[in-house]
């Protein structure tokens, strides 16, 4: 015992145990530091050319490509679900570790005067035997778990990538009507003061210039909450890259295809709705849920045979050494797991019915935005090709009268303003078609236009 390796065994094991290293969160640290954060451009650019090689260089302002590649570096949402791949990764590795053994030391003192020692020292370590189908479930449910973290991932890209397309519609649709409207009241301004000049050479009562008023103050309050939309929506943007407003506060938002949509819309076929359904993340996570029922399944059914394990022993009794050696069977329940079996194939079953409803929605979903689509974008054409162009006419033909002195300044006044508010109109039905392009992209979870049908899929996997 003088020379037993026993107490070396333990310090190696010791030397290579990992040791305990606090990280304390500061929460007053990290709400300054977001306060404060701003935009890195070089790290944006990087992301666009690792993500999107073929895009030509970036020009002035941040289109939808640059504003996605902000997304990977800045949104906090996107980094928790990266970190959660991670867990999952980790967690993966440690169930790829069978259970530790179990060390057992004894020891008895029997007071006999026959013996040659009243001592008996005695050590035994019982190990699992990690094998069969309980490993191989364990295995398939941590690999899975990787499989639906990285779905989580993608369909948290989707989603905020969505969110930031929307807010950047509602920021562009704003922007428009600021500029529409600032023309309105200014030519509401013009009419007023012609009508005033009238009633002050006696040509009109003064209640005439009543009307025009109550409409100059709700044109004014339709600018002002355009205004505060364009503020709202730019704010919208950053707080989906998590950093303050007022990084984005110099920086244009270009979207240079806006104004045409749908010029050639994209024909979805029935293969394409098939293929993008069955890529769709959130679906992919569905069908990893069964995939993981189904792990389940063949756990319980394992479960039904013994888990043994090994016990090899030494025991050193008064002087004489023996070698025991033991086998441990851990029985199943006395109904043989058939209940937790019929749980878990129900478990299947139901899991089974959500695949099936996922698949329903997104096919919903798609329909639904392609009816939208159609009747926005027919809608768009009728004022286009008719209501449009009647009020630009009009208008035309009022500035040529204007000039030719046949019609009061206020009666041109109003032909103008009724073209404005024409195309105040088509405003609002090109943010109807941008919100079914949304939608649809959204069902079929792809780009359909734009610069980020340059990005390469595969680039986008979670960095480690």
């Amino acid at each position: 015992m003088k020379n037993s390796p026993v107490p070396l065994i333990a310090l190696a094991l010791l030397a290579g145990c990992v040791r305990y290293q606090p990280t304390p969160v500061s929460v007053s640290d990290r709400a300054t530091q977001r306060m404060n954060a701003t935009l890195d451009g070089a790290a944006i650019g990087t992301a666009v050319r690792r993500i999107a090689p073929d895009a030509p260089p970036a020009s002035t302002g941040m289109d939808r490509l640059a504003l996605f590649a902000a997304l990977l570096e800045h949104d906090p949402k996107v980094a928790a679900a990266r970190a959660a791949i991670a867990t999952a990764e980790a967690d993966a590795r440690k169930n790829r570790q069978g259970p530790g053994p179990t060390f057992t030391l004894t020891s008895e003192y029997a007071n006999d005067p026959s013996t040659s020692s009243p001592w008996l020292f005695g050590g035994a370590i019982d190990l699992p035997l990690d094998i069969g189908g309980q490993r191989k479930a364990r295995l398939d449910r941590a690999d899975l778990a990787v499989a639906m973290a990285r779905s989580d991932y993608a369909e948290m890209l989707w989603s905020e990538r969505m969110a930031l397309r929307r807010a950047l519609i509602d920021a562009e649709i704003a922007r428009r009507q600021v500029a529409l409207g600032e023309e309105i009241v200014a030519l509401r301004d013009r009419q007023i003061a012609a009508l005033e000049r009238q009633v002050a050479s006696g040509e009109l009562a003064g209640a005439a210039v009543a009307p025009n008023r109550a409409l100059r103050a709700q044109e004014l309050r339709a600018l002002e909450d355009a205004r505060a939309r364009v503020v709202a929506a730019r704010t919208a943007i950053t707080g989906i890259l998590g950093v303050p407003a007022s990084a984005i506060a110099d920086i244009g938002l270009v979207w240079p295809e806006f104004d045409a949509p749908g010029a050639e819309p994209v024909a979805i076929t029935p293969a394409m709705r098939v293929q993008a359904v069955s890529a769709r993340a959130d679906i992919l996570k569905s069908l990893a849920a069964y995939d993981q029922t189904e792990a389940d399944v063949r756990l319980e059914i394992a479960k039904q045979y013994p888990s043994i394990s090994l016990a090899p022993g030494y025991t050193w009794e008064r002087g004489l050494v023996k070698l025991p050696l033991s086998v441990n069977l851990a029985l199943p329940s006395f109904d043989l797991n058939r209940a937790a079996i019929r749980s878990a194939l129900a478990k299947r079953d139901e899991a089974g019915a959500v695949i099936e409803q996922a698949i329903a929605a997104a096919q919903a979903e798609i329909d639904a935005a392609l009816v939208e689509r159609a009747a926005a974008l027919a809608a768009l054409k009728r004022l286009r090709e008719s209501e449009l162009p009647q009020t630009k006419a009009s208008a035309d033909r009022a500035q040529a009268q204007l000039a030719r002195g046949q019609i009061a300044r206020a009666e041109w006044a109003d032909a103008q303003l009724a073209e404005l508010a024409a195309r105040l109109g088509a405003l609002d039905t090109l943010a109807r078609i941008q919100a079914a392009e949304a939608a649809l992209e959204n069902g079929m979870r792809r780009p359909l236009e734009g610069p980020e049908l340059m990005i390469k899929p595969d680039r986008l996997e979670a960095r480690r």
